[in-house]
């Protein structure tokens, strides 16, 4: 795919992490790719769905994603702006030393059953402490590989990541409302609005919604929000206007949720992995 960079931000014998940014020109399928090794890939900015055989996925900023080698897949953009991630290629000895046996296919190669998994609002901050830190040469390597062992241990962690339950027709709907909800972060839906979207009722989309992703939906638009707010974190002086431009009513806002999700305030943030 040609509209695809990447940066490698750290290569040691126990992890590698790159940057990766594709600009979305693909909207329908991609040809097929396949990956030589294990990546976790962690999205944080847009969103992109991966087909795999007959099960499709969306990436976004509450999720992370499996490629396991040697599983031809595509890629598409049915929302436009592209998407960028942070991805993860781990020491398969000591991958599997942190997986839960549960989530691991049989085989000599370490690869996973799940296709994604949600992740919790630490791992989000972990993933962008890491890269922000890493973009800024403000973490040195050893620091690094722990904060990089810290974000897998947690986003595969039983008590700490969500696998979907659902049927595939199910799950497709909840994708529906997701790839909605991605297009227009800042956009202020109503629960109608977003239903009629999706083409079923308000009361069904709550409750298949919640049944899927083990939280509300405005829930989980909250945290999309957020997890667009530590990506932008180091570009804005003005803290109101970000919050703003991402649909909160007001900075205390804002802060009060971004507090809440991620144990401190987004000066706080800025300050601790020197973004300002």
């Amino acid at each position: 795919m040609t509209d695809i960079s990447a940066d490698t931000l750290l290569q040691t014998e126990t992890v590698a992490i790159r940057d990766v940014a594709c600009g979305g020109a693909c909207r329908h399928k991609s040809a097929e790719e396949c990956a030589a090794a294990t990546h976790l890939v962690f999205p944080y900015r847009g969103v992109f769905v991966r087909h795999l055989g007959s099960d499709d996925a969306v990436g976004e900023a509450n999720q992370v994603l499996f490629f396991n080698p040697d599983e031809g897949y595509r890629i598409s953009h049915p929302v436009e702006g592209g998407d960028s991630c942070l991805d993860l290629v781990v020491d398969d000895a000591l991958l599997r030393e942190l997986a839960p046996p549960e989530l691991l296919q049989d085989g000599a190669a370490t690869a996973f059953r799940p296709h994604r998994l949600r992740i919790d609002a630490r791992s989000q901050a972990l993933v962008a402490l890491l890269r922000h830190s890493l973009r800024r040469e403000a973490a040195e390597t050893l620091e690094a590989e722990t904060l990089a062992l810290t974000l897998v241990r947690r986003a595969i962690g039983e008590r700490t990541s969500h696998k979907a339950g659902a049927s595939r027709s199910l799950q497709k709907l909840v994708d529906r409302a997701k790839l909605a909800l991605s297009a227009d972060l800042a956009r202020r839906w109503t629960l109608a609005e977003i239903a009629a979207e999706v083409g079923v009722s308000p009361v069904y989309l709550t409750q298949v919604f919640r049944q899927v992703e083990g939280m509300p939906l405005y829930r989980y638009q909250l945290r999309l929000r957020l997890a667009r707010a530590l990506d932008l974190l180091g570009r804005y002086d003005d803290l109101t206007a970000l919050g703003l431009d991402l649909g909160f009513s007001s900075h205390s806002h804002f802060s009060a949720a971004f507090r809440q999700a991620y144990g401190r305030t987004p000066a706080e943030f800025q300050r601790s992995v020197r973004l300002r």
